[in-house]
């Protein structure tokens, strides 16, 4: 696992299992605790509101836990615990190129988004629970922390 100091790119599987009861949910908490800068980008934000919405419709939480974990979502990117990175016009672009790069790889639209926008910013580490995601970002050269 990266070490403390480090900076990472969370993304949307992981921060799951950090606001929800899930499989190694745990070891998330502990991982996530450890880092010097948790990163997400704004495209996060709405797959959160979409994982949530999913998850209610599931229905695996209520309209209530919904809101609440949203909310504390978003008050933890305004209290500085998750830093937000933007999207910009050219993370389209990226991304796009990274789907023709890896074309053995079955990358989807926001995976190619996520792995454009913790290039850009020049992420080393990506944190992940997601394989498919996982092994894209090994063949961009990320170091990868999987759960």
């Amino acid at each position: 696992m990266t070490n403390a100091n480090a900076s990472v790119y969370l993304d949307t599987s992981v921060l799951a299992k950090w606001y929800l009861s899930e499989a190694n949910s745990e070891q998330v908490t502990e991982y996530i605790i450890s880092l010097n800068q948790a990163a997400v980008s704004s495209l996060t934000k709405t797959e959160m509101r979409c994982l949530l919405a999913r998850r209610k419709r599931m229905p695996e939480i209520s309209t209530e836990m919904e809101a609440q974990i949203y909310a504390t979502f978003l008050d933890d990117i305004s209290q500085g615990h998750l830093v937000l990175y933007k999207i910009e016009d050219k993370h389209l672009e990226s991304a796009s190129n990274l789907i023709s790069i890896l074309p053995s790889h079955s990358l989807r639209t926001l995976d190619a988004m996520h792995l454009a926008i913790a290039q850009h910013y020049g992420f080393d580490t990506i944190a992940t629970a997601d394989k498919m995601f996982a092994q894209a970002a090994i063949a961009l050269g990320f170091k990868v922390d999987e759960f």
